[in-house]
């Protein structure tokens, strides 16, 4: 089994109306219960906006903090996906269901982990 990182993809200026958002988190739950249900699942998380991010550098022990995204941004990952899955097929596959639950561009990642 290998682990994968699906990424969604949103667009910077994507507003959802009520009716919209609650279409897209009723159908992102269906798919989040399909891979449950195929034990592919590990763990997912949506992400705040990107104005709410802190950028953090350490050089030399000297830190530095900067607010909001580090650059501006057409479209940036709005949340994502950790799936365990055979290949990067299966994988694909399962971002096909996201990217139709979601409406957006999924990203898909080998996740391999340190250690073991």
């Amino acid at each position: 089994m290998v682990r994968y990182l699906l990424s969604n993809i949103t667009p910077a200026d994507r507003v959802l109306e009520p009716e919209e958002l609650q279409k897209v988190i009723a159908n992102v739950t269906d798919v989040t219960r399909q891979m449950q249900e195929a034990g592919v699942w590990v763990f997912a998380m949506p992400l705040g906006d990107p104005s709410s991010a802190t950028v953090v550098t350490s050089r030399g022990g000297d830190v530095t903090l900067a607010d909001g995204p580090f650059a501006e941004l057409k479209e940036h990952v709005g949340g994502f996906t950790v799936i365990d899955v055979d290949d990067l097929d299966a994988a694909t596959a399962w971002a096909g269901k996201v990217s139709e639950a979601t409406g957006l561009r999924i990203e898909v990642r080998p996740a391999p982990s340190f250690g073991g």
